[in-house]
């Protein structure tokens, strides 16, 4: 009974985590950029990308082992509507990810990135689809919690 609540608990800390890593990137991706804004971006989406990674890792467990099990999981709409949406988040995630990567070089010698109005777009495009997934998964985590959208 502790270990199914430790790990609720360590998955709502993981999402939360996502949520607030993902505002910071949100407030802080407004070219032109600065040498520390531009420090603080690589270091949050790190902290997104490890957050965002245990919260698939311990949500699997959760369904494999410390819930109802993925028999009741995989045949409910809304979890799987909940997952779908996760991966496309993650996936969308590709490329705010590799742009903010390939500033390393440009960091370590000490200047801004020069970001391109295009890839600005972009990435702000990612990001807020990112954020729209987030609606959708708390939207779909509500109806699971009570009980709806179970396939039978």
């Amino acid at each position: 009974m502790y270990s199914s609540a430790l790990m609720a608990f360590a998955h709502h800390v993981a999402a939360f985590t996502v949520v607030a890593a993902l505002a910071v990137e949100v407030a802080l991706f407004k070219p032109p950029l600065s040498l520390p804004q531009a420090r603080r971006l690589l270091r949050t989406d790190l902290i997104f990308g490890i957050a965002a990674g245990a919260v698939l890792v311990v949500g699997l467990l959760r369904v494999a082992y410390f819930e109802k099990g993925p028999a009741y999981y995989w045949h409910d709409a809304f979890f799987l509507a909940k997952f779908t949406a996760f991966l496309l988040a993650a996936f969308i995630s590709i490329y705010p990810t590799v742009t903010f990567l390939s500033w390393r070089a440009s960091l370590s010698a000490g200047t801004v990135p020069d970001v391109p109005a295009q890839r600005t777009r972009r990435v702000r495009l990612c990001l807020m689809l990112e954020l729209t997934a987030i609606v959708v998964i708390l939207a779909c985590a509500a109806l699971m919690a009570r009980g709806l959208g179970y396939l039978r």
